[in-house]
């Protein structure tokens, strides 16, 4: 397998109902500027409409993927040597973790709209970082793209 193919990549894309989010706020920025008016309105829709997209875009482009010898999650990249053991996360451990057993210390990579998360420990001694919370739809599949990459 050539180093840059990744073993495993998943980007956390934002529901598709979030979407709608995008029109509303389109439509109250088209409604804030009515008084100004009708150019003005469809000024703000198509500005309020833009800028919402932008947002939900960038906010659901994390990704997550096992490249060569790293785990890229978000903006971190973590060498698969520093990794120890992975955990995934049903849905009751996946709120858990993201609330009272977290720890402030931890690098989470969170999104709230997807239900399964994968915990791996940081085993570097200079990483003051006790783990990674990395949300997931696929916990197993990650799990298993970086056992046999830590292992080899």
């Amino acid at each position: 397998m050539h180093p840059h193919t990744p073993q495993y990549a998943e980007r956390l894309t934002a529901p598709r109902t979030w979407w709608a989010l995008v029109a509303i706020v389109g439509i109250t920025s088209a409604l804030i500027v009515l008084p100004l008016g009708v150019l003005a309105m469809l000024g703000g829709l198509v500005v309020g409409s833009a800028a919402g997209a932008a947002g939900l875009s960038a906010y659901g482009s994390a990704q997550i993927r096992v490249v060569g010898d790293a785990l890229v999650a978000g903006d971190a990249r973590i060498p698969l040597s520093a990794l120890g053991a992975a955990e995934p996360l049903d849905a009751e451990e996946t709120v858990a973790w993201r609330s009272h057993k977290a720890d402030p210390r931890a690098y989470m990579l969170l999104r709230s709209y997807i239900p399964t998360a994968l915990r791996v420990e940081v085993t570097d001694p200079s990483d003051p970082t006790p783990y990674l919370y990395l949300s997931t739809r696929h916990p197993e599949r990650l799990a298993a793209a970086l056992s046999p990459v830590r292992e080899g």
